[in-house]
């Protein structure tokens, strides 16, 4: 007799998940797809090849580590995805979907930063799958990642799919909201006010609780992400200061993305996230000025 374990995980491994942006984070995903019996395919132009990586937990007690096999096919060997994660920065997004030919029920989960990167993509039966997570990973060398956290992720938007408890038994600490828009709010509002300040001043995070300037800077962009929530949902707690010191405090040491993106010269992710709030805000005729300094400043360090 067939019980709902079987059922769940027949429906995730009944057909192979594609993922664009096998980076860090996406690498950790098709990890845990793996571990749970999925069929994985990244997705990236250039010619087809398997990525061979080691993963190291810093939370696990004896250190150990894992390794992941994925091969990686460029778009036109893709023939119809129905399954895709987008773990892709935010301002590649557009490019990369262009280029995979979903089917007309397909699922797409966004393990992205910010908000707003798939929208109007997402068309007719097919499912759009927000995802939040608090985990990091960082590149070692090339062929080698190191969760330095492996922290809670959540899935949501709607009902529950039938594969969903399948792959929350092989990732720790995935769990299922039905709304998952706080959870997304929760994270950008982190991101808004973490990322450019560390990105512009070349700091790690806990440099945003120890100078005067940059905390002063961080409490007002958490005052005005928390002006536009809350005109957007009433229901928004509009209080976000102690979460966003929470975050800095346990990442004290770390780099942000953005402003490991500066570092490498690369585009950011503003416009998902500072950008975001920004034209919401244009909408509801409010003014964000630090916001609009921040992304200003992060513009030009971009085009330098």
């Amino acid at each position: 007799m067939q019980t709902s374990g079987d059922t769940s995980r027949h429906d995730l491994t009944a057909r192979p998940w594609h993922i664009i942006g096998a980076g860090r984070i996406g690498a950790l995903a098709a990890f845990y797809l793996q571990r749970a019996g999925a069929h994985t395919i990244g997705v990236r132009p250039g010619p087809a090849h398997t990525r061979r990586l080691s993963i190291g937990f810093d939370q696990h007690e004896d250190g150990a580590g894992s390794h992941l096999a994925l091969r990686i096919v460029p778009p036109s060997e893709c023939a119809s995805v129905s399954r895709l994660i987008v773990a892709c920065k935010t301002p590649y997004t557009d490019a990369a979907l262009a280029r995979v030919s979903l089917t007309d029920d397909a699922t797409v989960v966004r393990l992205q930063n910010g908000i707003g990167s798939l929208d109007g993509r997402i068309t007719g039966h097919q499912r759009m799958i927000g995802a939040v997570t608090a985990s990091a990973v960082m590149s070692e060398t090339h062929d080698t990642l190191r969760v330095v956290a492996e922290n809670a992720t959540i899935f949501g938007g709607g009902e529950r799919p039938a594969w969903f408890d399948a792959l929350a038994a092989h990732w720790p600490q995935l769990s299922w909201a039905r709304d998952i828009r706080p959870p997304q709010w929760r994270k950008l509002v982190v991101n808004a006010a973490l990322n450019p300040l560390t990105a512009i001043h070349d700091v790690p995070n806990g440099a945003l609780l120890e100078r005067a300037d940059l905390y002063a800077d961080m409490t007002a962009l958490i005052d005005e992400a928390d002006t536009v929530l809350a005109r957007l949902d009433p229901a928004w707690p509009a209080d976000s200061h102690a979460d966003v010191a929470a975050v800095v405090r346990a990442t004290a040491a770390n780099t942000s993305s953005m402003r490991a993106d500066i570092q490498a010269g690369a585009i950011t992710e503003i416009d998902a996230i500072n950008g975001w709030l920004l034209r919401q805000a244009e909408t509801l005729d409010l003014d964000l000025p630090t916001h609009r300094r921040v992304v200003a400043q992060i513009r030009q360090l971009e085009s330098t």
